[in-house]
């Protein structure tokens, strides 16, 4: 099987004032210009940075939410590594829920572990998230070879492509052990063997 070219990191934006107000904001009309890190986000994404300053990261991807942005550039900051923005890794969004309460995210997770192509409420389907996030990490395996890269991203969208690099349904990523925010994991290793389930 091929191997991976790059190293690739994933970390959730660090803790959003939508966090703290516990409401669902995955519209970019709403989240790329407000909702960034409350004080304990800006915080996790310093420590974030440190814990990784010695992984010598050499390129910085994030989403162009504004809490994501905000968590990129701390890290950058500390690791003097200019953040760039792709789309690719926004927020699932979420439909009809925006704006209400976080306790929506159960009711769509139990929706999706029955069907990875739900769409109920409008919001977006695992199979779209995930097809859009591995395409993003295959142009990288495209354009870098040696590589350490960290993608700076979300919850949802974190999980729903590491259920590719698992071998599972998308609609299963709430399998996989929760993604904290401020959390950084190693998604893929230079010289890995990619698994079927990563190619599109």
């Amino acid at each position: 099987m091929k191997e991976f070219n790059n190293t690739y990191l994933i970390m959730r934006h660090g803790q959003s004032e939508a966090n703290v107000a516990d409401i669902v904001v995955s519209d970019p009309a709403n989240g790329c210009s407000k909702y960034g890190l409350s004080e304990m986000g800006k915080h996790q994404a310093r420590e974030a940075a440190l814990a990784v300053s010695n992984q010598n990261v050499d390129l910085i991807y994030c989403s162009d939410f504004k809490r994501t942005k905000e968590t990129a550039d701390i890290v950058a900051q500390v690791l003097s590594v200019e953040p760039v923005t792709d789309a690719r890794l926004r927020e699932r969004f979420f439909g009809q829920y925006e704006g209400k309460s976080s306790a929506s995210y159960d009711e769509v997770w139990k929706k999706d572990a029955l069907d990875s192509d739900q769409t109920e409420m409008g919001v977006e389907s695992t199979t779209s998230v995930r097809r859009r996030a591995v395409a993003f990490v295959a142009e990288l395996e495209q354009l870098f070879f040696g590589k350490v890269i960290l993608l700076v991203s979300h919850g949802d969208t974190l999980q729903i492509l590491s259920s590719a690099f698992h071998d599972i349904e998308s609609g299963q990523h709430r399998t996989l052990p929760h993604h904290e925010t401020g959390e950084v994991k190693t998604l893929a290793k230079a010289g890995s063997s990619k698994n079927r389930e990563f190619t599109l």
